[in-house]
């Protein structure tokens, strides 16, 4: 059986694709939560909102929402969705148009 010699240079070219996709797996992870429905308490965290504040969005129609027994659940597409439909344009922040 032939031997195979690893190199220093194999080594860190290893080490140099192995963080890329490391990093390549953090940043998905970060941007996409690993389920699809997610509770109350999980899009309070993601929205850094008060449960009064998601009662509103509830409440308005501005979020929604699946209650199956006592427990709520959100898509969340329908998050990503909301954000998108009450986004600003930042050139006019502050400027009266």
């Amino acid at each position: 059986m032939a031997a195979n010699i690893v190199t220093l240079e194999d080594l860190q070219n290893f080490k140099q694709e192995l963080i890329a996709e490391i990093q390549k797996l953090l940043s998905q992870r970060q941007t996409t939560p690993a389920r699809k429905w997610l509770k109350s308490n999980e899009v309070r965290r993601l929205l850094l909102l008060s449960p009064g504040t998601l009662q509103n969005l509830r409440v308005n129609g501005t979020l929604p929402f699946t209650k199956i027994g006592g427990v709520i659940f959100y898509d969340y597409d329908d998050i990503q969705k909301m954000i998108e439909a009450n986004k600003r344009n930042p050139h006019f922040l502050g400027k009266k148009p």
